[in-house]
């Protein structure tokens, strides 16, 4: 179910790439306030163990109950941990089962429902915790959505409907990571849907700061057994005080105002450069948020892995869509207009080389 190598984007073993297209960060980052922030941080002390002001300050800012507030290392942290807390579960109701004084259940492995294509972690952690994948949500103990999705940046088909068929036992973990770099388009969740809904918040890619790993959850309400039995989970201290700076700074006007101002650039940026490929011969997917699915003019060839790796000796990366189950397509993050031309200057000095 998950493959023996993780691919997230990003630095690899030639370094850094000077044009990243593989990763979905905010092109226009990092945001000021947020860098300052992380910057001033005294990083000779712990943060408070228990993160109260900043759990106060997330819930202020959902407006929510601070008692729905879970922080967390990384969205992955978070992947693994509630991954190991359905697998727990499912366990401690073997057990049950096996008492021969109780009435008896079928034992079974937890069950996990993915999307069709999605984040790499989630079967990731389903594998590392003996989670069974299933095509029907109705059998899963787990179920995984993304709005906007990844690696498409469209609505998640569908979820709403996911939503209102939950039963009690489930629990549905919808990522956000995406959702506050939405260029276009709506909410897959009306206003209550959240409510019901485990959601994992990144703030780190919409601020340009994805080497600062800090990330939170909001809990579905009345969902408090189920936030003690993931605290009890968490290794001591799992944000830093750089982490905790940035979700600080994530909850405060400035960050949210330069946020807001970015979006209106990468909305430009990525009219350019959906034009830029279509000029080169690409196809594009529809896509609501600030990345999209290309199929290169010469994505049929045997050549094209050994075409993204001429691209990448040119200093320029693209996620090769494959890791999604794409093959010969390519994920973009929309990038300044001085990225897009070197990308347009590589690939048509490819095409003539070869």
């Amino acid at each position: 179910m998950a493959e023996s190598v993780r691919l997230h984007g990003g630095p690899d073993a030639f370094g850094v790439p000077r044009f990243d297209f593989s990763t979905n960060s905010n092109a226009c980052g990092p945001c000021p306030a947020a860098l300052v922030a992380v910057q001033a941080v005294d990083p000779t002390r712990y943060p408070d163990p228990g993160y109260q002001a900043l759990r106060e300050a997330l819930a202020a800012f959902h407006q929510v109950a601070v008692e729905r507030i879970v922080l967390a290392g990384s969205a992955s942290e978070f992947i693994f941990r509630i991954s190991a807390l359905v697998a727990q579960r499912a366990g401690a109701m073997q057990s049950w089962s096996s008492d021969s004084e109780l009435p008896q259940r079928l034992p079974r492995p937890a069950a996990v429902h993915l999307p069709l294509f999605h984040y790499g972690d989630y079967a990731q952690a389903a594998c590392a915790w003996g989670l069974q994948a299933v095509t029907d949500p109705a059998e899963a103990d787990l179920l995984w959505a993304c709005d906007p999705s990844s690696p498409f940046g469209q609505s998640h088909d569908g979820l709403a409907q996911q939503v209102e068929a939950l039963h009690s036992d489930q629990m549905l973990v919808l990522d956000c990571a995406y959702r506050p770099l939405r260029l276009e388009g709506r909410l897959a969740l009306d206003v209550d849907g959240p409510n019901r809904v485990w959601q994992l918040w990144t703030p780190n890619k919409a601020l340009g700061l994805t080497g600062v790993r800090a990330a939170y959850a909001i809990a579905p309400r009345g969902a408090g057994d189920q936030v003690e039995a993931l605290q009890a989970l968490a290794a001591s201290w799992p944000v830093g005080a750089h982490g905790v700076a940035m979700l600080q700074a994530w909850t405060q006007p400035a960050a949210q105002d330069w946020l807001a101002d970015s979006l209106q650039t990468l909305h430009g940026w990525k009219n350019r450069q959906l034009d830029l490929c279509h000029t080169l011969g690409w196809q594009t997917r529809p896509s609501d948020a600030n990345y999209f699915v290309a199929r290169p003019d010469r994505a049929d060839s045997p050549d094209f892995g050994a075409d993204l790796q001429r691209l990448r000796a040119r200093g320029i990366k693209l996620r090769d869509a494959a890791s999604f189950g794409l093959p010969g397509a390519v994920r973009l993050g929309v990038l300044a207009p001085e990225a897009q031309d070197a990308l347009a200057q590589a690939w048509t000095s490819i095409r003539h080389q070869t």
